[in-house]
């Protein structure tokens, strides 16, 4: 599963085979000299407006699915609540489950 969250900045990381695999995908180089994060970023949608701040999350999540194919992918961080539609072939994730995840994390 690659799970992007959009908020003030882009969070990322993957689960692979049931192990946590945190991602900094949000410095890589994305287009005219910055970031994804630049882009996903709060700084992205203020800079473009929410529709063409919707057209990169929707670029890059296809950029990424083709790149990492993961089974699944999942989005969520405050900005979720900002997209008209998904992207095709995603998932909103739960706050919720965060929580859940990181009490697992500290269980071990």
């Amino acid at each position: 599963m690659l799970f992007l969250g959009l908020g003030t900045g882009l969070s990322s990381a993957m689960i692979v085979d049931g192990v946590l695999a945190p991602m900094e995908l949000a410095h890589l180089p994305y287009k005219n000299g910055k970031t994804y994060e630049d882009y996903l970023g709060l700084r992205g949608l203020q800079r473009l407006g929410k529709k063409k701040w919707e057209k990169h999350v929707a670029k890059v999540v296809q950029q990424l699915s083709q790149a990492l194919e993961p089974d699944e992918v999942v989005l969520g961080g405050g900005n979720t609540k900002k997209l008209r539609k998904l992207p095709p072939e995603t998932r909103l994730g739960k706050n919720e489950n965060a929580f859940v995840g990181g009490f697992r994390m500290w269980e071990q």
